[in-house]
């Protein structure tokens, strides 16, 4: 994308619609000069200009809620972008994933379909959260811990909470079934990111086969 090419009003702004690149749910509307723009596709990160504060700022430089950019386009007037994002936590200050929460006419998303958007994200953002960890190893950590220690070790804590998971299950204990679910699926996702293997490839797996039932049908 070429700056050039956008028309930024008067102050020299231009305003950006942030959607996550999974769900395409609309996560922020915020405001990008000419600088963070490029700032944006320099990094790779989104970059926005506060009208208030009347300055730049980088998204989850201080929350660690930062939004890698997928992909931006703007609209057929060129006075305004979408910023396709994969985000590493929530969008809003407030600690939501979107600021868009409430509303105020008309009809809202069904609540089944909020809830499979939820989940997603929930999943997505403790994939990246762990792949940050690997990367910048914090000490004092868990997730660094098990970095540190190897597969084996991995492999060990998946088999110990395959296990749990199983007697939970057979004890009818739904309390401890799901912190038990809960404890494996995050040992999972380690021995993912240990093995360069990305959780997108595993459900687009879930998907091919979903849809080969359906075409069976």
């Amino acid at each position: 994308m070429n700056p050039d090419e956008l028309k930024f009003d008067e102050k020299g702004l231009i305003p950006a619609i942030v959607q996550d690149a999974a769900t395409k749910e609309v996560l922020t509307l915020a405001y990008m000069n000419r600088e963070s723009l490029e700032k944006s596709i320099e990094s790779g990160e989104t970059w926005f200009y506060s009208r208030s504060r009347q300055e730049l700022w980088h998204k989850g430089e201080t929350s660690g809620n930062t939004q890698k950019i997928v992909a931006m386009k703007y609209d057929c007037d060129r006075d305004a972008i979408v910023v396709l994002v994969e985000p590493a936590g929530p969008a809003c200050h407030l600690g939501t994933a979107s600021c868009f929460t409430e509303t105020f006419y008309g009809t809202d998303t069904p609540a089944g379909d909020r809830s499979d958007l939820e989940d997603y994200r929930i999943l997505q953002s403790l994939q990246q959260i762990i792949a940050q960890r690997e990367k910048e190893m914090p000490e004092g950590a868990y997730t660094t811990y098990l970095f540190t220690e190897g597969v084996d070790k991995i492999l060990k804590k998946v088999g110990e909470e395959s296990a749990e998971v199983i007697i939970a299950a057979k004890n009818r204990d739904a309390e401890e079934l799901k912190w038990e679910a809960a404890d494996l699926i995050y040992h999972l996702l380690v021995l993912l990111q240990e093995q360069k293997l990305p959780f997108k490839e595993v459900l687009n797996v879930l998907m091919d086969r979903h849809q080969s039932h359906k075409d069976k049908k």
